[in-house]
């Protein structure tokens, strides 16, 4: 997978990608992380890339010309790949889930644009097939954080990534046991068996694989019942 980040702010990026999953599914050859800086793609000497709304009104719009620019050279960047799937980070697109983190994981190559400031030039969403991403109903400063959370949710869904391949299937919102993706994920244990009065339950003691399955599954559903019983519903 190749992802390209188009950013204002480049330099946020380089610790979180190189290290834990990210770090080592770039090590095993698994991802290339490519950042672009939007002020590199300005043609004047003060590297603008915004200024104030037509109409009137608060804060700096991001200017069409630059980002235009940044899309259309950094696609041209990996030859010989298919196009990438442009996805533009908003708190006005399609909510992000795990449905969503297995579609793009599925993707050779995506491209993250992230806004600042008020936001973009009508005209940039115009310009480009973007798929809208916001990963909840907040504004941040920009969409430098939201592309951290959608890179981190389906980098570790690329085969390889993780240890186990197992890991990702008993998690929250994910195919878990043959359950649709709606369930939480289980209350899980490790050593030491008694810690200040509290004890691992003996099911998960007992070498059963089945009792344990089951119990795990009972324990997915009353936990999503008692935390999120809108996925019930869903």
């Amino acid at each position: 997978m190749h992802i390209d980040i188009l950013t204002l702010f480049p330099e946020v990026f380089p610790a979180f990608l190189g290290h834990s999953i990210l770090g080592i599914a770039q090590e095993k050859g698994l991802v290339d992380f490519r950042l672009w800086n939007i002020r590199d793609f300005t043609q004047d000497k003060h590297k603008k890339v915004d200024d104030r709304p037509f109409g009137g009104g608060p804060g700096m719009v991001l200017r069409p010309e630059p980002v235009f620019r940044a899309i259309e050279e950094v696609e041209k960047e990996v030859p010989g790949t298919v196009p990438p799937r442009k996805i533009l980070l908003s708190p006005q697109g399609t909510r992000f889930n795990q449905s969503m983190a297995r579609e793009l994981a599925r993707e050779p190559r995506l491209m993250l644009l992230c806004g600042h400031y008020e936001g973009f030039d009508e005209r940039i969403r115009q310009g480009f097939d973007f798929l809208e991403v916001s990963i909840g109903d907040y504004v941040l400063s920009g969409g430098e954080v939201p592309a951290m959370v959608i890179i981190d949710a389906l980098v570790r869904l690329v085969p390889g990534a993780l240890g186990d391949e197992f890991s990702t299937v008993s998690e929250s919102f994910s195919e878990m046991l043959g359950e649709p993706p709606v369930l939480l994920e289980y209350p899980q244990y490790t050593r030491p068996r008694e810690f200040r009065g509290m004890s691992v339950p003996e099911v998960l003691l007992s070498g059963d694989h089945e009792k344990i399955r089951k119990w795990r599954l009972e324990q997915a559903r009353l936990r999503t019942c008692q935390r999120r019983p809108d996925l019930l519903r869903e």
